[in-house]
């Protein structure tokens, strides 16, 4: 198969993680991802991901239950470096060369996000996985993936969910909401679509930086996305067919 990307930044919801459980990590689940992920690095596809906390803790959440905001969404980058440290072994056990990037400085376990060294890496060939969100309250990880794709001039950003695109509803709730193939980031802005908050989805639209939202669920869908195959929804600044 040959990519139709070279450099590609994939968002994993912490939620993933936990697999069927409601929290934690669950390690066959981490494995699961690793091995959708070697797939697309042995094409030679320059691979950086951005990954949440939710399956520890979510600030926003926290948050409506009474923490204070600022502090609750700090504990939840902490939350996704955890993820990404997890990742990064479930990668490195199948010899795939990693390095974990933070926006905050946990110099112990991580290295401090700096562009230019993570477009090295991508170039050497390693997996960089960002941790910590923004480093800065108040912005979600589907933010920080915008801006880092938009740093690193990522290709595309692949948003990775338990559903196999974007619908005009909660499809768990409609069984009749519409997906769609195609969608422009002004209608999804308009229309206040949630596969990502509006921030990210302006950054994208700002930077012409197409999203494909599709489901992790389904074996090699990574894989097909990255190879060009029609998967999910892609969401750009071209005129969308619905």
């Amino acid at each position: 198969m040959k990519p139709l990307y070279q450099r590609v930044l994939l968002k994993l919801s912490g939620e993933m993680l936990a697999g069927d459980q409601s929290t934690g990590i669950h390690p066959a689940v981490l494995s699961e991802i690793a091995g959708e992920v070697q797939q697309v690095h042995a094409l030679g596809v320059q691979v950086s991901i951005v990954i949440g906390g939710g399956n520890v803790i979510r600030g926003i959440t926290a948050a409506s239950q009474g923490m204070d905001r600022s502090n609750a969404d700090y504990m939840g980058m902490l939350a996704s470096v955890i993820n990404a440290m997890a990742l990064q072994d479930a990668l490195e056990k199948r010899d795939i060369p990693t390095r974990v990037q933070t926006a905050l400085d946990i110099a112990e376990v991580a290295e401090p996000y700096i562009r230019r060294r993570a477009v090295r890496h991508l170039e050497k060939g390693r997996i960089v996985i960002f941790g910590g969100g923004t480093g800065n309250p108040y912005f979600s990880t589907d933010t920080a993936a915008a801006l880092r794709a938009a740093e690193i001039h990522a290709d595309i950003v692949l948003k990775a969910t338990k559903v196999d695109g974007v619908y005009d509803s909660d499809p768990v709730q409609n069984p009749g909401a519409r997906r769609f193939d195609e969608l422009t980031f002004e209608t999804a802005i308009r229309e206040n679509l949630h596969f990502m908050d509006q921030a990210a989805i302006a950054l994208c639209r700002e930077n012409d930086l197409p999203i494909v939202v599709f489901d992790l669920n389904v074996p090699g869908n990574i894989l097909k996305v990255v190879c060009g195959e029609r998967i999910g929804t892609t969401v750009s600044n071209a005129t969308a067919k619905g």
